[in-house]
């Protein structure tokens, strides 16, 4: 092997190992997922679809890719699927390309309020393709309902977008399925109901959730974070007659060749969700994180509660810092988080007032809810210590993650 590659290889084996990883939007496959990213079907060009390729030899690819396709939908109750793209930002440039026309209007999340950067941040493609508006969330920092629909009345859009990258709490789907049928009854310009659920897709699939498939027109995801697959992209619909314009937008519009091999590993993801243990092992992420969460509150911290895989801490009001000063200071003890604009943050983007934290990653690895509590005690004191002492911080990060799965042999 590449010796230079291998160091590194092993350098990152102990990182992930010896560290607590809490990036909300991380987390580790099985050795099965693992080692399919790196079969064979990774030689295979397959441009199209199964059954209509453009290259000949593509009989198992083509079965490899039913196989994700009809796991997909049976594991989120969708009428179509498209296993293709490479990743959920791509899966959103897609499902945009499919549902409207250039320079039409979508209305999304404002953007430091837990909106992703392809939902219309200026420096992505999504807003220079599209006019963008926002909805931000409410005084209390929720989706505010009533405060959505009044905005699609201002804005009249042409879709309205949910699902979100830093939203600790449920999403309606089904209040906001009824704004949308509200809005069109009293319009002649159709506006379409889009999800990105890229983040909470696992406990969708889990059914601790609402599912957005029930209620969206077309409905987006990444395959890693709470799936627990490879990185990958998802595009399902609970109408198989959009399916064709969809397939279009990914095949030719937006990819070309899709990567057979991480498709294959999606389909093995898709397999082990719809197993029992997957629910329990959802239901323990979302124990873990509001376990977290809690013990933070009780010492006295500014946390954003939650009833998902994540949680909001606002640092520079529990601790006089901001979320990059957090990130580095936690970095040194192996504990891994992300600097992110929480509601009504005052600070840029690359500082921030808060972290954003979640469980799934560790969860994967067996980490129990002694383990949440355990872990908030020593972010509090880390943070709250100007003189915190950083050995010793690395020692008891040691101390935990030595009980959990090692991060390359996990079997679920």
């Amino acid at each position: 092997m590449d010796k230079e590659i291998e160091a590194l290889w092993r350098k990152e084996i102990k990182r992930q190992n010896q560290g607590i990883e809490l990036i909300a939007s991380e987390n580790y496959p099985s050795m099965d997922v693992t080692k399919t990213c790196a079969s064979i079907f990774m030689a295979k060009y397959a441009e199209g679809y199964p059954g209509r390729r453009y290259y000949g030899g593509c009989e198992n690819v083509d079965e490899v890719e039913r196989l994700a396709i009809e796991r997909a939908k049976r594991l989120f109750g969708a009428e179509y699927a498209n296993v293709q793209p490479h990743s959920g930002s791509q899966a959103n440039c897609a499902a945009y390309h499919a549902f409207l026309k250039k320079g039409d209007k979508i209305l999304s999340l404002t953007l430091n309020d837990g909106g992703h950067l392809t939902h219309g941040s200026p420096v992505s493609f999504s807003s220079q393709d599209y006019d963008f508006a926002f909805y931000p969330l409410g005084e209390d920092g929720r989706l505010d309902y009533e405060l959505i629909a009044k905005r699609m009345e201002e804005e009249k859009p042409n879709m309205l977008l949910a699902g979100y990258s830093a939203y600790p709490f449920e999403i309606d789907f089904k209040k906001l399925r009824e704004i949308v049928d509200d809005y069109n009854s009293k319009h002649d310009v159709h506006c379409y109901f889009m999800v990105d659920m890229a983040h909470i897709a696992g406990i969708v699939a889990s059914g601790l959730t609402q599912n957005p498939v029930t209620y969206a027109d077309v409905v987006t995801s990444t395959t890693h974070k709470t799936l627990r697959g490879p990185r990958g992209g998802l595009i399902l619909s609970r109408d198989a007659s959009f399916g064709k314009a969809i397939d279009s937008a990914i095949f030719p519009y937006s990819q070309g060749g899709p990567l057979e091999h991480i498709i294959a590993a999606k389909a093995v993801c898709f397999g082990e969700d719809l197993k029992p243990e997957f629910k329990e092992y959802i239901r323990r992420v979302l124990e873990n994180t509001k376990a977290c969460n809690d013990e933070l509150a009780r010492l006295g911290c500014v946390v954003s509660g939650t009833e998902n895989h994540l949680f909001l801490l606002n640092v520079l009001d529990s601790f006089g810092i901001n979320g990059k000063q957090a990130q580095e200071k936690l970095g040194q003890i192996d504990i891994t988080v992300n600097k992110n604009m929480i509601h009504g943050d005052t600070l840029k983007p690359a500082y921030t007032s808060g972290l954003r934290i979640g469980f799934a990653a560790i969860t994967s690895r067996g980490a129990s809810k002694e383990d949440a509590i355990e872990i908030a005690r020593l972010i509090f004191d880390c943070l709250k210590d100007p003189e915190f002492d950083i050995i010793e911080g690395r020692k008891k990060v040691t101390d935990i993650s030595s009980r959990w799965q090692d991060v390359t042999n996990l079997t679920f």
